[in-house]
């Protein structure tokens, strides 16, 4: 790979005022808000939580039995991620990998769930890649600016709409602090990766702000099982650098304007197996938004938001000719691919008397793209959506909570209207029992609707959205174990999809293939348990596994790229009182299957990865200076990340005989990284 050099100003200017606000920081403080933890790993600072009715509804979901699992700073830092994917790699009932490790297109399965059944936000605003459904938008989501990752596991097309049908992963960026402060940050590893990161806050008067900013950078490593000597380009490489900046005034005491802008760009590989001289895709994202958030009454709370998310790719691929190896430009550079998307939400909250509260909201989304590069001819679509959601409060019940609400969702060709009803009883500390249940849909991506790409599966704009009814049904609590104590939770879950999209070949008209709605239904069906033990003095273990059946009606496998079990377990040591800790990290993958054209179904799973971790603050009880450690893979096992592929030979191209060679997506191998960090 060739790495063109990028701009840093943005960077520069992030770290010099983060130079600038460290001249400024006292030497100490209080550490307030919703994650002490880790706000005293990162130097005193007083957080300004969010009490917008955005920023509070995954939480406000919780209480109302939506199950939602929250990995904090400390967790992210401490697990060395780079991008979020592995931030996200210990989160129970999800299964993650990136395809080739950092910054690449990621499978996801969330409780037996395909790719595109999982919405991904970046503070409330959409991120999901429209043309493709199963193109997943992490390849631009850097570990260093995120604050939290809230995973909303189940059915959550009431708030979130199209792509929530399986959960949602919120990541929250930094958050806003009345105290100046902030870090920076620097690391490398074994494959010549390196990072630089850095994010300043604090306030003047009624006025608070957050500037953030980072560049990663790498090589790569070779990123298949098997490749043809035509493949000359051999490494997938990444160059990415973001910076973002939130603002924050105060109208009036409880009348807040937020608003907030991200821009990100990046020179991503996008390599294969055979011929490829130079393939590449440059990055251009823009995300912004502006809020106004009213919280000063019990009876009146309301949130109104506009949201822009503007995506482009420029591509460019050039193939080494055969037998001679002279290049071939297949897509000159600036071939283009993207879209945009932009729209509104508003959401009011209303307590108008005792043991009843209304959530009245309207959500507008607009989407337009188009791709050069695998045809799709310029489209666009708007959404309008209405909703309402009715829950008791602690007026009728403090132990127990009950929620139902609709939603109305009218798009350009179709109209779909879903319902929700959810709640929780809490016993006692040691017991608690919540359910979440009701329908869901995922539209068509454009693709499914409009591709015209001679190679390849014909649009059909006739398609109907996915439909499914699931259920999510949780008993947990936290058990007294002398002075530790044990918190568990077991969780039966149940999801069945009518009218999936899948392509098909029968259909003489499309000799390429096209798609369709599938007569029969898939049942993704599971059970799920999660451990997790604390003693004093900083020890904790976690453990989790998933089972998830995930069947098409009258079938006997399980569907392609759906693990049928996974299991997590960690050991951690963080006393509060020394400047040091240590993490184990172990996950194992059952049997995962795949087809590969001309060698059938084939098993790519049931392998088991371990990851190490250390950190020191050589300042002791400062904790301003961090060096720390992670060892990815540490037993080096050669993996597959989404199953096998076939491709022609050299010579099956050369003889026309078109004799094939099988290969894999191979995950990270083992890989050293060291960091510094400099908070302030």
């Amino acid at each position: 790979m060739k790495i063109a050099t990028v701009s840093h100003a943005a960077l520069a200017a992030a770290l010099t005022l983060a130079c600038a606000a460290q001249a400024r920081a006292a030497d100490g403080g209080n550490v307030e808000g919703r994650e002490a933890d880790a706000a005293e790993a990162d130097g005193p600072s007083i957080v300004v939580t969010g009490q917008s009715l955005e920023e509070t509804l995954p939480q406000e979901l919780s209480r109302y039995g939506n199950d939602v699992v929250t990995v904090d700073e400390r967790q992210i830092r401490n697990s060395g991620a780079v991008d979020v994917t592995k931030a996200l790699d210990q989160v129970p009932g999800l299964y993650v990998r990136g395809r080739n490790g950092p910054f690449t297109y990621v499978d996801v399965s969330l409780q037996g769930s395909r790719t595109q059944d999982v919405l991904w936000t970046m503070d409330g605003i959409r991120l999901n890649n429209r043309l493709y459904g199963s193109t997943s938008p992490n390849d631009t989501l850097p570990a260093s600016m995120i604050e939290r990752i809230e995973v909303l596991r189940g059915g959550e097309s009431l708030f979130y709409g199209t792509q929530a049908s399986a959960g949602v992963i919120n990541v929250v960026t930094r958050s806003f602090s009345d105290d100046p402060g902030g870090q920076v940050n620097a690391s490398v590893d074994s494959w010549g990766g390196t990072t630089l990161d850095g994010y300043a806050r604090g306030a003047l008067g009624d006025h608070r702000f957050v500037a953030y900013a980072s560049h990663n950078r790498s090589e790569g490593y070779l990123p298949y099982s098997a490749y043809q000597p035509s493949l000359t380009d051999r490494h997938l490489g990444y160059d990415l650098w973001s910076a973002g900046l939130k603002y924050q005034y105060a109208l009036a005491p409880d009348l807040t304007l937020i608003a907030q802008y991200q821009h990100t760009e990046a020179k991503l590989d996008n390599l294969s197996p055979t011929r490829i001289r130079e393939s590449r895709n440059d990055r251009n994202e823009e995300v912004a938004s502006l809020r106004l958030d009213y919280t000063g009454s019990d009876s009146v709370q309301f949130f109104l938001k506009g949201y822009f998310h503007d995506w482009k790719t420029a591509y460019i691929q050039i193939r080494n000719s055969l037998p001679d190896h002279q290049p071939q430009v297949i897509y000159p550079a600036g071939t283009f691919w993207g879209y945009r998307d932009w729209g509104g939400s508003a959401v009011m909250k209303l307590h108008l008397h005792p043991g009843l509260e209304y959530l009245l909201g309207y959500d507008f989304q607009n989407f337009s793209g188009r791709d050069d590069v695998l045809l799709i001819a310029p489209t666009s679509e708007q959404v309008h959506a209405g909703i309402l959601q009715l829950r008791t409060t602690d007026e009728i019940s403090s132990k127990g909570r009950l929620a139902a609400g609709l939603r109305y969702n009218r798009t350009d060709g179709a109209r779909k209207t879903i319902w929700n009803v959810s709640g929780r009883y809490d016993f006692a500390e040691a017991l608690y029992l919540e359910a979440n249940g009701g329908t869901a849909f995922v539209l068509p991506d454009a693709s499914q609707l409009y591709g015209n790409d001679p190679c390849c599966e014909v649009g059909n704009p006739n398609l109907r959205a996915e439909q499914s009814l699931s259920l999510n049904l949780s008993a947990g609590g936290i058990l007294p174990l002398g002075a530790a104590s044990l918190g568990w939770k077991a969780t039966y879950f149940d999801r069945r999809i009518t009218d999936m999209i899948d392509s098909v070949y029968d259909d003489p008209a499309f000799p390429g293939g096209t798609y369709a709605n599938l007569d029969g239904k898939v049942r993704s069906q599971g059970a799920e348990l999660e451990l997790d033990a604390r003693w004093p003095g900083g020890w904790g273990i976690s453990a989790s596994y998933t089972y998830a059946r995930v069947r098409e009606k009258g079938a006997s496998t399980q569907l392609d790229r759906n693990p049928k079990q996974y299991a997590k377990a960690a050991l951690s040591y963080a006393p509060e009182d020394q400047p040091f800790g240590a993490s184990i990290n172990a996950s194992w993958i059952g049997d995962v299957w795949s087809t590969a054209s001309g060698a059938g179904r084939r098993n790519y799973g049931n392998y088991a990865l371990l990851d190490v971790g250390a950190y020191l603050y050589v300042d002791g009880a400062a904790r301003r200076n961090r060096f720390g450690v992670n060892i990815e893979n540490l037993l080096d096992r050669e993996y597959a990340t989404r199953g096998y592929l076939s491709a022609a030979t050299d010579q099956g191209v050369l003889d026309g005989s078109n004799s094939r060679f099988l290969y894999f997506n191979r995950g990270v191998p083992r890989t050293l990284r060291m960091q510094y960090g400099l908070s302030f």
